[in-house]
């Protein structure tokens, strides 16, 4: 027999969710079979694999201990020991900057150095998440972003700030900005566009156009023009309003102003003269909800080498 004692970390998701992380010797088809059997009870009584856990529950199990065979603590990402550049902290988030170059989960390529093993050393370095003391959860990123762009990514500590965190992006409650560098002007000082993206599987390119049509999901991107150069460089505050793939990148180069240094939208040949190989775009400011305090974090330009290159005297 195996007995949890459900935490708020591990409040609040489906029964079955939970058993699959605390127990994941236990096979899925086995575990909906026990429950039917009564094998697997909460709080003493019959359950039901839906069931939302919540704090103080007790689930117990009434199977073979070869479940339950102690096996090391394993985590969503390889724990990373390299640095962490740090912009705000809290008990609840954690909020730092991703450099270019740098993937947020492990990839194809096997990267063994990623953003979410840099946060999770750093949460064990602190104490603030303790592996063998979680049953069910491991912190997380909240936001993702492409490894040659930089910028802002949030992380939360705790079960309930993920779900806030992933409530609060939903519902677009957490403005975010974007700093970009683009080959050629925009066609006006200022905008607001809406437009239509299709993401088809397999594809490595989106496709943007202005009208709808099946499979095609509405946009909605700002800029505003913060800087030009007479070479036709032009820097940009960009707002995001939806979040799809791509987005800024793809609508962008559909207006005629591509990202300089973009390998799939951009203008190769202005990249070339450049020797750009990365994408001129950060993910420069984001300010939280209020269910976070509306706290706002900026990166310092400093740490914006594209800005620091092209558009040093500019003020943020």
């Amino acid at each position: 027999m195996k007995e949890f004692i459900i935490t708020e970390n591990d409040a609040g998701q489906r029964l079955d969710k939970f058993l699959a992380k605390a127990a994941p010797a236990l096979p899925k088809g086995m575990l909906c079979k026990e429950v039917r059997k009564k094998n697997i009870k909460r709080n003493g009584k019959r359950c039901e694999i839906s069931d939302r856990l919540e704090p103080g529950d007790v689930i117990r199990l009434y199977l073979k201990d070869e479940f339950f065979e102690k096996t090391q603590k394993t985590t969503s990402a390889a724990v990373s020991a390299q640095p962490l550049d740090v912009l705000y902290e809290d008990e609840r988030v954690l909020v730092v900057y991703k450099p270019v170059g740098l993937v947020v989960h492990s990839d194809d390529g096997g990267s063994s150095d990623t953003l979410i093993g840099r946060v999770l050393h750093h949460l064990i370095g602190t104490g603030a998440y303790v592996p063998d003391r979680e049953q069910s959860f491991t912190p997380a990123l909240c936001n993702r972003l492409d490894r040659n762009t930089s910028g802002i990514v949030l992380a939360a500590k705790t079960a309930e700030a993920l779900r806030t965190a992933n409530e609060m992006i939903r519902d677009h409650a957490a403005a975010k900005k974007y700093l970009c560098v683009v080959a050629a002007p925009p066609p006006k000082q200022a905008d607001a566009c809406l437009a239509y993206h299709r993401r088809r599987e397999g594809e490595r390119i989106v496709t943007i156009s202005d009208r709808p049509g099946a499979e095609f999901r509405e946009i909605r991107t700002d800029y505003r023009v913060l800087e030009r150069r007479a070479d036709g460089l032009t820097l940009l505050e960009v707002t995001l309003h939806t979040g799809r793939t791509h987005q800024i990148r793809a609508h962008l180069a559909h207006l005629g102003c591509p990202i300089l240094g973009d390998e799939k939208y951009g203008d190769h040949e202005k990249n070339r003269a450049l020797r750009e190989k990365h994408q001129a775009l950060c993910a420069y400011r984001l300010e939280l909800s209020e269910a976070f305090g509306g706290v706002q974090i900026s990166v310092p330009a400093e740490k914006i080498g594209f800005l620091q290159k092209y558009f040093s005297s500019v003020r943020l």
